[in-house]
């Protein structure tokens, strides 16, 4: 048994499909996230069903890469039962995509989302009417408090069937549908999409093309546009008669009003993002502090204590070190920051943010809607960069190059594990802004040098909501898990190479080739070159292995202020991570990957260097 979920942007599909499935997907108010079909299983009444995340859309017969890639399934592999996912607070625009996927005559339940906003904005939605209109079931659900949530597989199981609302075309329309089925043997659903210059068949595409072109010449406008407006007509017309309005319970657009304009927006928007990276200093460090000193206490220093062998010292030492750098070092500052962004992102508060970025986004040659991939490169630059799918090829080329200069959780952990806990807070909110001053000049530079035309954006804003600490939470635990499962034990692995090497000599004959180049150029110890290819694989891990090669985590012993600032500037600006090169291949190509690496790594040297230069003349 296949279900699909299917509906608008940010109408909280995602969120229905983490529930069903109990699976690690990002959910956010952030609209375009979900650029790939996501699937899960679960057991219902002993039977598997499969369930799947379809991108979402506006419409079926764009050209968007997402809606040509939801057209393509629905056609080629269409699953048994489609749940249409609406935004209640906007039914009138959701039905538009829910009478296209009639013609599609796929069985089908409705799951009328966010219905607890639509109430507290004094919208009273008749369901059953809305039920017997379109002729499948309808289940009024509101996801973020699971509510009716499982009624939806038992009712895809039972009470899934097509949809009967039919949408009354033009009679020249019409006509054309029922003269190309008759002619060229096709499907309604064919024909229709032929007459928009959807589809394979040549043949039927040439005959409708002549067949569209006398309908555009009797009304002076295309069939798209006819077709859409027809279905615009037979959405109002459904959701007049099932929605009445009653008095609000509350005002629902203050805070909107407050937060979008520029003022007090923009400071609002300054201080959220400088809020978050202060608590994640002070937090993170605290616990930083807490666990490094346990784990000194109770366990490296009892383990020197021993008296092992020295091949066999030098490796348990490396992997206690490789432990306490990941467990006391990276985990804290990472968990804390996602806890805080999926807060901010379960409000809503994200796309009020790319409105109030649209005008300075244009200036580096991207609109608004580009800040979702820039914040969510401060999570992670992989899903960041997934994200410009929704972008132009222009604006993609762009934030190819800005996203993988944004300080991403691995780069903070580097930021405030060096910076924040030895040097000083001031020193490393320093650090975010000299990145984000170069960011700004090479989107300035890429705005003037990058062909192609920039576009306008149309963002549709999520309902402000109370935030679900238990979403929170959840969501940033499955980024522990991923760096738990992945990243810990790489680390281990590595670090005892490392120790391997550092006991035969190896490790000290590489560093020294580049000894010469990181004391004159940058003033680091020689160590440090190690560190930074290490944290080509992680980011985090070029702080960590920093560690493992100094004996030590309390890196202000061993290394100068002045060092440990320009090693985590160095660091920050490097290469990108493995994962983040991978992605960065798959969605632009060889070229723009390799001018993003050679980028960031020229860009870390010079800056270094220069940094170095500055801290040796005070």
């Amino acid at each position: 048994m296949k279900i699909a979920l299917f509906g608008n942007p940010n109408v909280g599909k995602s969120l229905i499909f983490q529930q069903l499935t109990g699976i690690g997907v990002e959910i956010s108010n952030f609209p375009g996230t979900t650029v790939d079909m996501l699937s899960g299983r679960v057991c219902f009444a002993r039977e598997q069903v499969e369930i799947i995340d379809l991108p979402g859309i506006y419409a079926l017969d764009g050209i968007d890469e997402q809606e040509i890639q939801v057209r393509s399934f629905l056609e080629v592999n269409p699953p048994d039962v489609l749940v249409v996912v609406l935004d209640a607070t906007n039914l009138e625009r959701n039905l538009y995509l829910l009478l296209q996927v009639a013609e599609y005559q796929i069985p089908v339940i409705v799951s009328a989302n966010i219905s607890d906003e639509a109430e507290k904005q004094g919208l009273v939605i008749d369901y059953p009417k809305l039920a017997d209109i379109l002729g499948v079931e309808v289940i009024p659900t509101v996801a973020t408090e699971g509510k009716n949530i499982k009624a939806i597989v038992s009712s895809a199981l039972q009470d899934a069937n097509t949809i009967t609302a039919e949408v009354m075309y033009d009679r020249h329309i019409e006509a054309g549908v029922r003269s190309l089925v008759k002619l060229e043997g096709c499907t309604r659903l064919d024909a229709l999409n032929a007459l928009e210059g959807i589809g394979n068949n040549q043949a039927l595409l040439t005959s409708a093309a002549t067949i569209a072109e006398d309908i555009e010449g009797q009304h002076r406008m295309t069939v798209h546009q006819m077709l859409a407006g027809n279905r615009h007509n037979a959405a109002e017309r459904i959701a007049r008669e099932v929605t009445t309005e009653a008095k609000r319970v509350r005002p629902g657009r203050s805070l909107d009003q407050l937060i979008t304009r520029s003022f007090p927006g923009i400071p609002i928007l300054i201080a959220v993002m400088t809020l978050l990276l202060l608590s994640v200093f002070y937090i993170g460090s605290f616990f930083e502090e807490l666990i490094v000193g346990l784990f000194n206490q109770y366990l490296i220093n009892p383990f020197l204590a021993l008296g092992l062998d020295p091949f066999l010292e030098q490796v348990g030492y490396s992997l206690l070190i490789a432990i306490q750098a990941g467990m006391g070092i990276a985990f804290p500052f990472v968990f804390v920051f996602y806890v805080l962004i999926s807060i901010l992102e379960g409000s809503g508060y994200m796309t009020r943010a790319a409105f109030l970025a649209d005008q300075a986004m244009h200036r580096i040659g991207m609109h608004g809607q580009a800040l979702i991939p820039m914040i969510l490169g401060f999570g992670c630059n992989v899903p960041a960069l997934m994200a410009i799918r929704a972008l132009s090829r222009r604006e993609r080329v762009i934030a190819s190059f800005l996203v993988s200069m944004v300080p991403c959780s691995a780069r903070t952990v580097i930021i405030a594990g060096i910076v924040a806990v030895f040097v000083g807070v001031g020193a490393a909110i320093s650090i975010y802004l000299i990145v984000f001053v170069l960011i700004i000049l090479t989107g300035l530079v890429l705005a003037k040098v990058t062909p192609g035309e920039q576009f306008g954006m149309i963002l549709e804003m999520a309902p402000m909501r109370k935030p679900n600490p238990g979403i929170a939470l959840r969501r940033a635990w499955l980024h522990m898990k991923e760096f738990l499962f992945i990243a810990m034990p790489l680390l281990m692995v590595s670090s005892v190479i490392l120790g391997v090497l550092q006991y035969f000599g190896v490790i000290a004959a590489f560093q020294a080739i580049f000894a010469p180049f990181m004391m004159a150029v940058l003033g680091l110890p020689d160590y440090a070159s190690t560190s930074l290819i290490f944290g080509i694989l992680r980011k985090e891990m070029a702080f960590e292995t920093l560690a493992i090669l100094a004996g030590t985590a309390d890196l202000g012993a061993v290394m100068t202020s002045a060092q440990l600032y320009i090693f985590a500037v160095v660091s920050v600006l490097f290469v990108p991570c493995v994962s983040t090169i991978a992605v960065l291949y798959r969605e632009m190509g060889l070229k723009i990957t390799a001018l993003v690496c050679c980028y960031t790594l020229t860009l870390g040297m010079v800056v270094g260097a220069a940094l170095h230069l500055i801290f040796s003349m005070m």
